[in-house]
């Protein structure tokens, strides 16, 4: 779904802050913004030791929806220090802390959401629950059949909640998840009218299970390593769904050191989905520079590499390039558009305890679409 994706960029940004550690520092540490080793702005401490409330802001460039912002509060009921520290005192295991929050974006083309969640590790990160709830409207474009933008509406109310459990001790988590989706959709003025008659209101219950493999050295932007999600899933009208339906996705990233200052990272995921779905939960090729939902079918599959040169332990420059098709029902394979992004970037170190990163992507797609992405750490999440 629509929605979905964007909710999942959404809870991304805040992600970045609590899926990863590198050794903490003590809590009477002198809290400086400064690295003492070469004088760079760097908030390692700042982050390591806050708890209570931590205001996130959220910048919106994605082609989609338009250009917008907004802002996440997100509470720590204890530091990343705290957590890392009882983490293993109960386990071994340097776990990420207790969060919530709660906040919302909105565009220039009118679209908006806003969301509240909590996520809590469980028995020294042997259990993580996620749980979300919130309502959106967006402002997007369906091409379908005859790769023609028809403008429509989506307005929801959804919810998403999220158990996993680790395997013994190893890097494998895995565990059900629930996704619920109150949906009003309606065509502007041009119709898509190969989908035929439509539900304007709908009701989207997916319940399944999700698979994780995490053995990246760090999450916010990784020197080696791997990551793996499948999800499998299925819509009944038992679980709260106006139409019964099947969605499988599966996503694998790795990244292999070429050298102490050369990254080549890799990706490739698919999504395919069978059955009576709504049009707007069709998978579409998610690549940099590509306007999510452009080229969008029953199936879609993409694959994409990122070459990383660290210039200085501080910055970093980039480039990348993917390819990816949607087909199925409006196109077979072979006929479906091959489509191409590629792009530039660069990071910054701006949390070297952490191994945090942020920075900016340019990217370009066909018919000369393009488009930049301010990112925190790495892009594929």
């Amino acid at each position: 779904m629509a929605s979905r994706a964007l909710l999942h960029r959404l809870l991304a940004l805040a992600f970045c802050l609590f899926s990863s550690l590198a050794a903490p520092v003590h809590a009477d540490d002198t809290l400086s913004f400064r690295d003492p080793d070469d004088g760079a702005i760097d908030l390692s401490d700042y982050l390591l030791n806050h708890k209570g409330v931590f205001p996130v802001p959220i910048i919106i460039t994605e082609p989609a929806v338009g250009y917008g912002g907004g802002a996440m509060l997100l509470y720590f009921r204890e530091s990343f220090a705290e957590a890392a520290a009882e983490g293993m005192h109960e386990s071994g295991r340097i776990k990420p802390p207790t969060i919530s929050g709660l906040g919302g974006f909105g565009t220039q083309n009118g679209s908006w959401l806003g969301a509240a969640f909590h996520f809590q590790p469980i028995d020294g990160d042997r259990y993580r629950y996620l749980g979300a709830i919130g309502k959106t409207s967006l402002n997007l474009d369906y091409y379908g059949a005859l790769s023609q933008a028809r403008s429509y509406t989506l307005d929801g109310d959804f919810l998403l909640q999220q158990f996993l459990f680790r395997l013994g001790d190893s890097d494998w988590f895995v565990g059900p998840r629930y996704a619920y989706f109150s949906s009003d959709v309606g065509f502007d003025n041009e119709k898509a009218t190969e989908l035929g008659n439509i539900d304007s209101s709908r009701r989207v219950g997916l319940a399944g299970l999700v698979i994780d493999y995490d053995s990246r050295d760090n999450i916010f932007f990784p020197k080696h390593g791997s990551y793996m999600e499948v999800e499998l899933q299925m819509a009944r009208d038992w679980l709260g769904s106006s139409s019964a339906f099947e969605s499988y996705n599966a996503r694998a990233f790795t990244w292999l050191p070429l050298s102490k200052a050369w990254t080549l990272g890799l990706r490739i995921a698919g999504k395919t989905i069978n059955g009576d779905y709504p049009f707007y939960a069709q998978p579409f090729v998610d690549l940099r520079g590509i306007e999510k939902g452009r080229f969008q079918d029953q199936n879609a599959v993409e694959t994409e590499a990122e070459l990383r040169w660290d210039v200085t332990p501080r910055w970093s420059l980039l480039a990348f390039g993917g390819v990816g098709k949607a087909y199925g029902q409006w196109h077979d394979f072979s006929d479906a558009q091959t489509v191409y992004g590629y792009g530039t970037g660069f990071r910054y170190l701006i949390a070297k305890k952490l191994g945090m990163a942020v920075g900016l992507d340019l990217g370009w797609g066909p018919d000369g679409e393009h488009a930049f992405y301010i990112q925190v750490g790495s892009a594929w999440k």
